[in-house]
């Protein structure tokens, strides 16, 4: 299991939200072929086809607990990232 995987685990469950690693976070919406901007703290992922726009910024060196709630939310809604198996 890849250490993306791993995070997207992580994401997906939901066992501890406030406890996902800001940069692990950013690298997973980057590997979901999000794209970024950074304009100060904040980092913005779009993605064609995805309404909603992802806006996260760091607590410290973790993510915010409600944004990695809606990354969940919209990776489940769109089944981004999802394996044919």
């Amino acid at each position: 299991m890849s250490k993306t995987d791993k995070i997207r685990e992580k994401v997906l469950f939901g066992y501890s939200d406030a406890n996902v690693d800001f940069d692990d976070l950013r690298k997973l919406l980057v590997e979901l072929n999000f794209a970024e901007r950074i304009k100060g703290s904040h980092h913005i992922f779009t993605q064609n086809g995805i309404e909603e726009i992802i806006n996260i910024q760091p607590k410290q060196s973790k993510a915010k607990a409600y944004q990695v709630k809606q990354v969940r939310n919209i990776i489940l809604r769109y089944r981004l990232g999802a394996s044919d198996e």
